[in-house]
């Protein structure tokens, strides 16, 4: 008999369960949606991608220009938004996308995959360990997704509660401001450090790197640019810091909508005995949630407003997700699944939510 196959770690009246049968069916229907736009990628795809990077560059060196006539507040507001502007696209739509290796079959080093290296503290290297692998394997696995919370926040029942989770609403201000100093030091598992489960020397060695990049940002924002500035030294300096600061809310808000809205289930490790592909896709579904909004308002946050689709296909590019969106919720209402979708304000007043209501032992 083909019965219901049970992977939920907390019950979803939003999604029913599926058999095997139907999993392998679902498998195989979002498969044909990808392979029909990978047997369509080609010069559209490679020609968007490189007016995404001249946009970037362009917006940047002008923004920084701008910051140079920065005593006068025009020119400083100019100038801070553009390099704004320029630290989101590169963060979003050019440096996460091209890490993913989607666009790898230009075979033009610019947008390779495995050796791009992109404008925030955390290396390149640890991010394509800690989300291309980690998360994108084992998406919403309870302890073996390290950004199920980032281990600062409880954000789902299911994790343990600590007296220490009572001020997150509080932390969570600081965390968000400073995001991408949290993307640097997730993969140095300080955690483990802490508890002794891993040694100062593995540690010295592992953070080489970050620090290296670390000082080499810091020279480029808070150096650099603002001493070639001469009397505009202060202007530049303070139009880095915020567009840095801009670029770290943005990115927190996209990446906690994407993941931790009120209908996110997360998983037991259980789930992945004979794991098949169907199971893969479903449990990707039941771990994500979109935004609605504008095209310019996807492109801005790399189509990650498409996390469901993001999760689904991840080597696809980007741009593309808009378009293959309406057939993957069709199929999402074929097989009863809850296709998560609704608007920033909706969709980050759950986060807030969330972070408010498990700061507190609650287990449910």
């Amino acid at each position: 008999m083909n019965m219901p196959v049970k992977i939920q770690y907390f019950k979803n009246t939003k999604n029913r369960e599926l058999s095997q049968t139907e999993l392998d069916e679902l498998a195989r229907e979002l498969d044909a949606i990808k392979q029909e736009v990978l047997d369509d990628i080609g010069e559209k795809d490679a020609k968007y991608i490189k007016k995404v990077y001249a946009a970037i560059r362009y917006s940047s060196i002008l923004g920084r220009a701008c910051l140079f006539a920065g005593w006068f507040p025009p020119a400083w507001l100019l100038g801070t938004g553009l390099l704004s502007f320029a630290k989101i696209m590169e963060n979003m739509e050019l440096g996460h996308n091209v890490m993913h290796g989607q666009y790898d079959w230009m075979n033009d080093p610019r947008f390779k995959g495995t050796t791009y290296e992109w404008d925030i503290v955390g290396t390149s290297d640890n991010w394509r360990q800690t989300h291309n692998y980690k998360h994108h394997t084992y998406t919403n696995i309870k302890g073996m997704d390290d950004d199920i919370g980032y281990g600062l926040l409880r954000l789902f029942p299911e994790q343990r509660w600590k007296p220490g989770f009572l001020l997150q609403p509080l932390y969570a201000i600081p965390f968000c401001l400073l995001f991408q100093w949290g993307v640097a030091i997730q993969n140095l598992e300080i955690g483990r450090l802490i508890y002794k489960r891993k040694t100062w020397v593995q540690f010295k060695e592992e953070w080489k790197p970050t620090q290296k990049k670390i000082g080499k940002q810091f020279f480029k924002d808070y150096l650099f640019f603002p001493l070639i500035a001469g009397p505009a030294a202060l202007p530049v300096f303070t139009g880095n810091l915020v567009a840095n600061g801009i670029r770290n809310i943005w990115t927190f808000s996209i990446i906690f909508c994407g993941h931790f809205t009120k209908d996110v289930e997360v998983f037991p490790k259980t789930v992945l005995q004979d794991e098949s592909r169907g199971h893969w896709y479903m449990r990707q579904i039941r771990g994500s949630s979109n935004l609605t909004g504008s095209e310019a308002f996807h492109i801005l946050t790399g189509h990650l407003s498409h996390q469901i689709e993001h999760h689904l296909f991840p080597e696809v590019p980007a741009r593309r997700y808009r378009k293959m969106a309406p057939k993957v919720e069709a199929v999402c209402k074929k097989y009863g699944l809850n296709y998560n979708n609704a608007s920033l304000f909706k969709q980050y007043g759950q986060v807030l939510g969330r972070i408010v209501k498990y700061a507190f032992p609650f287990k449910k």
